[in-house]
């Protein structure tokens, strides 16, 4: 069988900010689009000149770089809206991954905008996307929290509020703050099921799923899994279900729990309508919180 390929073209417009993705670890993950705009560009807008420097070389490119970090994107942007009012192609680009995500570049991307200029993203490696991929989720939607609160009490209050999530939460951790979160996650939700991805597509990549305590036990027996750059993805909660009540037996419910403290009306219930106690204490509970939300 004969396979055809269309070549690939790489459309590179005048007085356009692209907004570069680069590897996060392998070299060869930089896409032939991303290949084309850097090797164009007249101006490249990197997080760390040193970092991108090394990419660059990697592939003989030798483009004029500037520096445009967290403390100096806002005053940067004047200068690369300048270069683009001159007609030149610039891109920007994060040490790795794609900018603007938990990276810098999302003011100098609303500023170019504003100034009237195109935005165009060349998309590419992403360790969110990465991790979520081999997470083995079946949800449609997640929710990214980026990097877990650096104080202990900050961090404690975000992860109880993910006690209840009903959908996957991606979220990156630090070598020096793993433990301390592992530890403050298993007193919250251990047997809630995880990914632990580390070093995504370099050279020393582990995957470890389980439990949140399995998780906690792996990296408590293997120090070096506590090294390089973490994506947790922790599982939604399950959800309980709710047991099926007869008609009769929500009928009786009902009446007693009118007259009686809500365990006792329980129990009488399910001795008269044959089900299960705790089936018809909860269906208690739950009428009296939607009435109270209402």
């Amino acid at each position: 069988m004969q396979v055809h390929y269309q070549k690939a073209v790489a459309s590179i417009v005048p007085q356009t900010l692209y907004v570069v993705a680069t590897p996060i670890g392998n070299l060869a993950d930089l896409s032939f689009h991303a290949l084309a705009v850097l090797s164009r560009a007249d101006l490249i807008c990197a997080e760390d000149t040193r970092v991108t420097q090394q990419l660059l070389r990697a592939y003989g490119i030798s483009g004029r770089l500037i520096s445009v970090r967290e403390q100096n994107e806002q005053s940067m942007a004047q200068r690369v809206i300048d270069a683009l009012a001159a007609g030149k192609v610039v891109a920007q680009v994060s040490d790795a991954g794609t900018p603007a995500i938990c990276d810098p570049g999302a003011r100098l991307v609303t500023r170019v905008r504003e100034a009237g200029f195109t935005v165009s993203p060349v998309a590419g490696p992403s360790a969110v996307m990465a991790a979520l991929s081999v997470a083995g989720v079946t949800e449609s939607d997640f929710y990214f929290a980026g990097f877990v609160p650096a104080k202990s009490g900050e961090r404690q209050q975000r992860l109880k509020e993910w006690q209840k999530a009903v959908c996957p939460v991606v979220m990156f951790e630090t070598p020096h703050r793993i433990m301390e979160t592992l530890a403050q996650m298993a007193v919250l939700y251990p047997l809630r099921s995880m990914l632990l991805a580390r070093e995504i597509s370099k050279t020393h990549e582990t995957y470890i799923t389980g439990t949140v305590a399995h998780i906690q036990t792996v990296l408590q027996t293997d120090a070096n899994q506590k090294r390089g750059e973490m994506v947790l993805v922790l599982h939604p909660a399950e959800v309980e279900k709710q047991a099926d009540l007869s008609a009769e037996a929500i009928r009786v419910m009902q009446i007693l729990v009118q007259e009686l403290p809500t365990k006792q009306a329980a129990a009488l219930a399910a001795e008269i309508s044959g089900e299960s106690k705790k089936a018809l204490y909860d269906w208690a509970i739950a009428e009296k919180n939607s009435l109270n939300n209402t």
